[in-house]
Parts: C-alpha cells; structure tokens; sequence
C-alpha cells in the first residue's frame, strides 16, 4: 500500500510539471504593465517623423505635463503591418455617437470612463498570456487627452495694467471623436455634455491677488488637421482626424510565450516644445491680451498641442 502511494505521488508530480512546462505563461502571474514617459528632452518630430524646427513667426514651450490618456495601444511587428493588423495590448471605452462628422466616426472615446496616468504612473496591466508571441519591432497609441501647465502673460488687465509669466491649465482632446460630461482642467469644473472631435481644448486660469475675480475657463477648437500626430511610416497610414502616433521600441520587443516574469513597457513621448503658437508680437511668450478682443480674441492663435514623437522602451 505504501508503494503505491508513492507511486500515485510521483505519478501526479511529474504531470503537474509536464502541464508547466507546457503551457508556458498560462500557469504564471507575469503581467504586461504599461506606464508613461514624458520627456523633454526627446527629439521633437514632425507628422512624417522628422526632426522639426519652428517658423520664423512661432514659438513653442515644453508644458509641465500632469497626466495624459490613451485610448488604444497597438504593438506591431514590421512597418508593413496595417493599422489595427497588430496585437491589441489596449481598448478604451467608447459610446456611440450621434454627432455629424467629416470622417465618419459613429462612435466616440467615453471621457467619463478614461484611465489617465501621470508620468512613471502605471497605466494598464494585463496578463502576458493574451499578448501573441512574435518579436514587434513599432508601435502605435492613439493619444486621447493631455492635461498641462503652461506659461503665459496676461496683458492689459482693466484698472489693474499686466501680469507676466502666470501659470494656467490646459485640458486637450486629440483623440478622434469624445463624448464629454465636464471637464476640470484645474481647480474650476466647465459642463460640456457633447461629443468633440479632435482639437477640443479648454484652458483654465490660475491668478491670484487682485486678478482671482478674472479666474474661469475658457475652451474652444482647434482647426482641423492642426495637431501633430507623428507617423514614420508612409507605407501603413491612420485614419485622419485621430491622434495615433506610431513609433519604434528602441529595442525589439520578444515574447515567447515563455515568460515567467513582467515585462515592463515604457511609452515615452515626446514633449519637447510641443505647445506652439503664432509669436505675433515676436516675444517668445504666449500672450493673452483682454484689450485686443476681449479673452478669447486677444490671445495668440495655438496652433498645435500634439506630442512630438513616440518612443517604446522595454525592461
């Protein structure tokens, strides 16, 4: 009887390793876990990837970035890989969408159910059993709203002259299409109960003193195809009127189906000078001047918000 104890012992240990052994990550906890980068420092590129200077008449900040959304994360094997033909790592929420549209869009990014993150925060995990084995070389992230500080002068207060280099907050939609409750950039909440296309802004004030009484937010929208959205390769295009910036891992990205630990994915972006607006007065500030059109027309026209550039980095 003893024997055949061990016997039946030995028996169900070795197949407990052969299912191990087997089935690779199916019977682990190793996760993929995604977190963001914001960098000032990397290279500030065009739409078709290249390095890109400012005109003559612009000038750009590099903002204090609080947190920012996604709303799909693709990993893709080759340059030839067709948007959306990768591995689907990331999903948003969406609702469907009624308003009228030049890229027909019938469905909309769900503002009330995105998941933000700041820099070094994680963002998602998921089990590395549901990421197809393959080695991916590129990736693409369809950006949906960025939360930042700038710096701007307010000039030509009534009865109070001007305030130079004040901070203010701004909330930036550049995903497709957004259904949006409210927005609180800062402090102050805006009720918006619309859906917006790319380009939706809203920018909040922070002063202070005798100014607090001018304190609100303003919002508005960007022109169509003004944002930056940086695209490398030529050869497998998006969709127009989205944000999804493609770019490289900076080393290739392999899984096995192996795996017994995480795997940490960076995604830096670029926010070097990605705040850029018209320089009308050729003074390198952002000015918003109340005696030129009130609030809304005295300041110097954005024209872009978009991150400048997308770089994956793997531990």
């Amino acid at each position: 009887m003893k024997k055949f104890f061990l016997f039946t012992l030995a028996v169900i240990c070795l197949s407990a390793c052969k299912k191990d052994d087997e089935t690779g990550t199916t019977n682990t906890n190793a996760k993929l876990r995604i977190t963001f980068k914001f960098d000032p420092a990397q290279e500030r590129l065009d739409n078709l990837g290249n390095p890109a200077s400012l005109p003559t008449d612009h000038a750009a900040q590099t903002p204090n970035f609080k947190n920012l959304s996604v709303h799909f994360v693709e990993f893709v094997p080759n340059q030839l890989t067709t948007y959306r033909g990768g591995a689907e790592v990331y999903q948003g929420a969406e609702v469907s969408a009624s308003n009228a549209n030049p890229f027909g869009f019938n469905t909309a990014i769900n503002f009330d159910e995105a998941k933000l993150a700041a820099d070094g925060e994680l963002f998602y995990e998921l089990p590395l059993n549901q990421l197809a084995p393959d080695t991916y070389e590129h990736l693409r992230v369809s950006v949906a709203y960025q939360n930042y500080d700038v710096q701007y002068n307010l000039l030509n207060v009534p009865f109070l002259g001007s305030s130079l280099n004040e901070t203010g907050t701004i909330a930036s939609f550049l995903g497709y299409n957004t259904y949006i409750s409210n927005i609180q950039p800062n402090a102050l909440t805006e009720e918006v109960n619309a859906f917006k296309l790319q380009g939706f802004w809203a920018f909040e004030t922070a002063l202070s003193g005798n100014l607090s009484a001018y304190n609100d937010v303003y919002s508005g929208d960007a022109p169509q195809g003004a944002t930056t959205v940086v695209n490398p390769f030529p050869n497998s295009g998006v969709p127009p009127g989205t944000c999804v910036v493609a770019g490289s891992f900076a080393s290739p990205l392999t899984i096995t189906g192996n795996e017994t630990e995480d795997v940490e994915v960076t995604l830096s972006f670029s926010i070097n000078n990605s705040f850029e607006w018209i320089d009308s007065n050729s003074n390198g500030s952002w000015d918003i001047d109340l005696d030129n059109g009130g609030p809304n027309g005295g300041i110097e026209p954005v024209v872009d918000m978009g991150v400048r550039g997308l770089v994956g980095l793997v531990e």
